[in-house]
């Protein structure tokens, strides 16, 4: 079993999560039920699962928890990009965000390969 507070995927992705909420305040109010909630929630998802699959017993399961999160950082990515159509956000915001994106992707995918399964 990992302790997941010293991960550095964790911290970086709970840092990222309160970016996401630091941007979506600046939405409009019709979306606190839309991108603002998905996006939140999707944001949350990443360090949750993280450190959920730190405490499973096996690295299979573990592996398992860290492919979920990828999954919800491209669903980020996603959303932001409609975010970003929509003009909720400008393209230096975009950037930034997808910088991080990219980064926590491509640690916790190397972390992931080094697993033992």
């Amino acid at each position: 079993m990992h302790r997941f507070k010293d991960l550095e995927i964790w911290k970086l992705s709970r840092v990222f999560c309160s970016e996401i909420y630091i941007v979506t305040d600046n939405f409009p109010d019709s979306e606190k039920f839309g991108l603002t909630n998905q996006l939140r929630r999707a944001s949350v998802s990443v360090p949750s699962n993280i450190a959920e699959g730190c405490s499973r017993s096996s690295n299979k399961d573990f592996s398992r928890f860290l492919e979920i999160a990828i999954g919800s950082i491209y669903e980020i990515e996603t959303q932001l990009l409609i975010a970003f159509d929509l003009g909720y956000i400008n393209q230096s915001k975009l950037d930034g965000l997808c910088f991080n994106i990219d980064r926590i992707v491509k640690m916790t995918s190397k972390f992931r390969s080094t697993l033992k399964i």
